[in-house]
């Protein structure tokens, strides 16, 4: 696997955090009126560490486990939505499921730097993804943590345009 990577899925706990702690006090419930353009799910600041958090861990753990030790898997997608609602993560507490996420993903890393270049060489199918490597899956996973940066990013910018005073 490469090495930058490996960097980038190590950091990102920590990106996670500071994006988070960048949203304004108030705002991590905040929806704006609409969600045209977001680059990641439609999702508060809240909602998406909830969601990174349960991928990590119901998503990707099992999706590594599987394409290792299955023959050809397919692999599923998590309904996002589904999860919203049904572990209410609009009440969540941030501090523990960012925790959680860190915990989670120091064993996604510890995998990963273990793996053999024949495991990464696995094949599954992933729903709405086609046909994939290990070391894909890997890739995957890193594209959804950039997409979840973008996101808070994204919500900033949407806070920031609704907290601007009005001009006529």
């Amino acid at each position: 696997m490469n090495r930058t990577t490996l960097d980038a899925l190590k950091a990102f706990p920590d990106q996670l955090e500071a994006h988070y702690a960048a949203i304004p006090d108030g705002f991590t419930h905040w929806a704006p009126p609409s969600w045209e353009g977001v680059p990641s799910e439609a999702l508060t600041a809240l909602e998406q560490v909830c969601h990174v958090r349960d991928i990590e861990i119901e998503g990707y753990h099992v999706r590594f486990h599987r394409t290792l030790n299955e023959d050809h898997p397919t692999l599923v997608s998590i309904d996002t939505d589904a999860l919203v609602r049904e572990r209410a993560y609009g009440t969540a507490d941030a501090a523990a499921a960012l925790a959680a996420f860190r915990a989670a993903r120091a064993g996604t890393v510890a995998l990963i730097a273990g793996l053999t270049p024949g495991q990464f060489d696995r094949t599954a199918v992933f729903e709405g993804y086609g046909p994939l490597t290990l070391r894909s899956l890997v890739h995957y996973l890193c594209s959804h943590d950039q997409q979840h940066l973008a996101g808070l990013q994204w919500l900033l910018g949407k806070i920031d345009a609704a907290r601007a005073p009005a001009r006529g």
